[in-house]
This record gives C-alpha cells, structure tokens and sequence, in this order.
C-alpha cells in the first residue's frame, strides 16, 4: 500500500487483461486508488492495447477518475475513482476489440450509479479471445440477471477483425444491491439451439455448412434431441466487413445455459468452426456444472459484490477464475471457497465456488 493506495501486480496468475478490468471496476466501485504493473506481463505483447485502454477511459469517465499512464502500450496505471454517475457513456477501442470485454469492466460499476446509463460500446462484437455478442446475450445476460438486475443490450452493427466497427448499446439502471445466487442443480438438457452467421463478403451456404457439420457432431452423444442452428446473413447494413462463426447453447430444465462457438478466419474449412463450437458444447456438458467455462469467472465480481452467499457449481477451475478471485478477495472484503462437488458421478470433474459477498450497497439510492 502507498498510502491508501492498493498494489496490483498485473503479471501474475492469468497475466492478462481481465486483471486490469476486475482490479479497475472494483477500485471504481470501492473508491480504492490502484496502481497497476506490469500490466499483461503474460501476453506476448504485453501492455494496454486499444481495447484495454478504451475499458479503463470508461470507467474513468464513468466516476470522473484520474488515470495515469492510459497509453497504447503501457505497462503501469494508476487509477483514482471519483464518484460514480449516470448517463450516457461511449467507449470505441477504433480496432476488432472486443465490446464485450468493455461490457466486463463497464457494467458492475454502472450498477451502483446514481442514475441510469447508457454504454455505446464499439469495436468488434464477435472478436478472437473474447466472448462474441451473442454469446452475452443468449448465456452471460440470463444468467448474470438471476443477481436481481436487467439490462438491455442493443446491436446496432457487427463489427469483426481486422477493423471492428460494430456498435452495442447497453442500457442499465442502478440497483440498491445484488442479491446472491445459487446455480447447483444442472437438471437435463431439454434443448439446443444456436445460430451460424456470415457477413460481408461469404455466402449463406457457409453459415449452413457450419450448422449441418455442428449438428452432424452433436448427435453423435445426444441422439433424441432436437437441434435447432439458425444459419443467418448478416444484413449488410447492420455488420461492417466479412465474418462468421457460430454459437450453440444447451439449455437445461433447471434453466442453466451452457455454450460453445467458433469463429470462421481464412483458410478455416466451415465444417471445422462447426464441430469446434459443437465440441465445445459437448466437453462443457460434460463436466456436470452449470456454468460453461466461458461464464465461470465473469460471475465472479458479481458474487463477490452480491449480499449474501452465493454457490456455483463449476467444471474444472480456469486459470481465468482462480485470477478474477483472487483479485476479488484481495480487494473487496469478500471470501471464496473451492470444494470439489460430492458427485454421485465421480467421473465428473465439479467443483463448488462459493463465496460470501461483501454486500455492496449503493449509497446513491
């Protein structure tokens, strides 16, 4: 600590970008300074990128913050929050990064705003390394609104790599407090679901190629369901440049949402994105929990700040999640604990989160 100041080391663990989105939304909520270093220490380029750097001029924004070192680059922060408002905010990375990572850093803190928000986020909606658009409103928004919030997110335009120029809207209105959630019971897989797109540049008759090869390879292990992959054209007046990929989602008679997907790129034969999403699906219904792996460690922040205990039951634990609590703990006076899951199944690989949140109250509200 200097002064009141909380050290970040921004290399351990995960080593990248999540560590700066976790430790800056939670020094805006806290009304904590941090000084991050060695920021992305794990990457091969480390330091902020653009879509680092439009995240952290968000929340700045956000609370009317001091930023220092906000460059292209840097490898040391610091950040300073000031209180949080409302109103409309607009971050554009101007490159492919990702609008679902600046929804990361964005939306625990507009929460606990004295006011509404709205978030114009641009940059790529379906982007390597990230959760793509869909993925957030057809798995992360369900799921993270059982915290006893809504949000509304709007996709004017997708935008994919190299040069993004998509845009989401994100509206939000403050909550008093998050109450905790309990997602243990995985009931059956009742159905199956997803779309496989194309824009710009690529037919449709790709998109269904993507669909027919995912299905093909999801009935190999669940026979008796049916399978319904939307193969969709982007409206050319709603994406800006050539992509595709595809998403599928399971849904369960408990209601949890697990997914898989897969991003087309040059020279990538359309049936492989299929069966990577499909085999995606497969390995996270696998595992027992009720979370894939792609939503375990984005509900950590809000477990943490939740009123209450909240219990998650988890495949094997991402390096991701291990990062994003122990960033948690180290700064809010929250507690987790891993167990391994007593399964009837001991061939299944599940673990227990469970966390006592800090029970953060808006002191707007």
């Amino acid at each position: 600590m200097d002064g009141d100041r909380v050290e970040i080391d921004g290399g351990i663990m995960e080593g990248g970008g999540q560590i700066l989105r976790v430790s800056t939304a939670l020094s805006c909520l806290l009304g904590l300074p941090v000084r991050v270093r060695r920021i992305r220490a794990g990457r091969s380029q480390p330091g902020l990128r653009p879509q680092h750097l439009s995240g952290l001029e968000i929340v700045r924004d956000l609370c009317d913050g001091k930023l220092n070192g906000g460059e292209i680059g840097s490898t040391e922060i610091t950040f300073t929050p000031g209180k949080i408002k409302g109103g409309t905010h607009i971050a554009d990375t101007k490159t492919a990064g990702s609008v679902c990572l600046l929804m990361q850093v964005a939306m625990p803190c507009v929460l606990f705003a004295a006011s509404p928000s709205e978030l114009r986020l641009k940059g790529g909606t379906n982007a390597e390394m990230a959760p793509q658009i869909d993925y957030t409103v057809m798995v992360f928004k369900p799921i993270v609104e059982k915290f006893n919030f809504t949000f509304n997110c709007d996709i004017k335009r997708r935008g994919y790599y190299p040069q993004g120029g998509g845009e989401v809207v994100v509206q939000m209105s403050p909550v008093k407090e998050l109450s905790p959630i309990n997602l243990t019971e995985r009931g059956t897989v009742t159905k199956i679901y997803g779309r496989a797109f194309v824009a710009g540049a690529l037919p449709i008759k790709l998109a269904k190629d993507m669909s027919a090869a995912a299905v093909r390879c999801i009935r190999r292990e669940i026979r008796d369901l049916y399978i319904s992959i939307q193969p969709v054209r982007e409206p050319d007046d709603q994406a800006v440049g050539t992509g595709s990929g595809i998403i599928i989602v399971a849904e369960t008679s408990t209601g949890c949402l697990l997914a898989g997907s897969s991003l087309g790129k040059r020279g990538k034969n359309s049936d492989k994105v299929g069966i990577e999403a499909a085999e995606m699906l497969l390995q996270n219904l696998k595992h027992g929990g009720t979370v894939d792996d792609s939503l375990q460690d984005q509900l950590i922040i809000f477990m943490a700040l939740a009123k209450g205990v909240s219990r998650v039951k988890t495949g094997p634990i991402t390096l991701h999640t291990q990062t994003a609590i122990h960033f948690a703990e180290q700064l809010t006076k929250a507690k987790f604990t891993v167990t391994k899951s007593e399964e009837e199944d001991p061939s299944n690989d599940t673990y227990i989160i469970e966390c006592q949140g800090m029970g953060m109250i808006n002191p707007n509200l």
